[in-house]
């Protein structure tokens, strides 16, 4: 891949630095990442150890290769949208989701070293539409 200064291309082509950002609820931004989960070219992905444990600001900055993140981070809509880096903060931040919400889709103690990237993007999806699973869960949710 070729690499230009913005002088150079200016040169040759109209160059604009702004760009309006792509405006996408939280419901499209979970939904764009478990497409972008299920499209990805690897199978599997690495999982991010402990978070429940790590202090907050070691927490925020947690990142890998190659984990359910960064699948987020590659994608060029999500990048549009605002998307920074593939750290744990900037997808909870970006993806509006708590602690305990991104522990359950990311963290090595539900998955082990590796996680199928079909099984976290299933479980994104349950975020933005959690249907009660489980005979007593689905006979709670009728009555109530």
């Amino acid at each position: 891949m070729e690499q230009y200064a913005l002088e150079q291309l200016k040169t040759v082509a109209k160059v604009s630095t702004t760009f309006k950002r792509l405006e996408l609820t939280r419901r499209e931004r979970i939904e764009r990442w478990a497409e972008s989960l299920e499209r990805s070219p690897r199978p599997f992905l690495k999982t991010l150890h402990e978070t429940e444990y790590q202090p907050i600001a070691d927490r925020m900055a947690l990142r890998d290769n190659d984990t359910p993140i960064s699948v987020a981070f590659a994608d060029p809509v999500l990048r549009a949208a605002g998307i920074e880096n593939d750290s744990y903060g900037e997808a909870k931040r970006f993806f509006e989701l708590s602690d305990e919400q991104l522990h359950e889709l990311v963290c090595f103690c539900h998955f082990g070293e590796s996680v199928s990237a079909a099984a976290v993007a299933r479980r994104v999806r349950k975020i933005v539409d959690p249907k009660p699973s489980g005979f007593f869960a689905q006979l709670r949710a009728f009555f109530a």
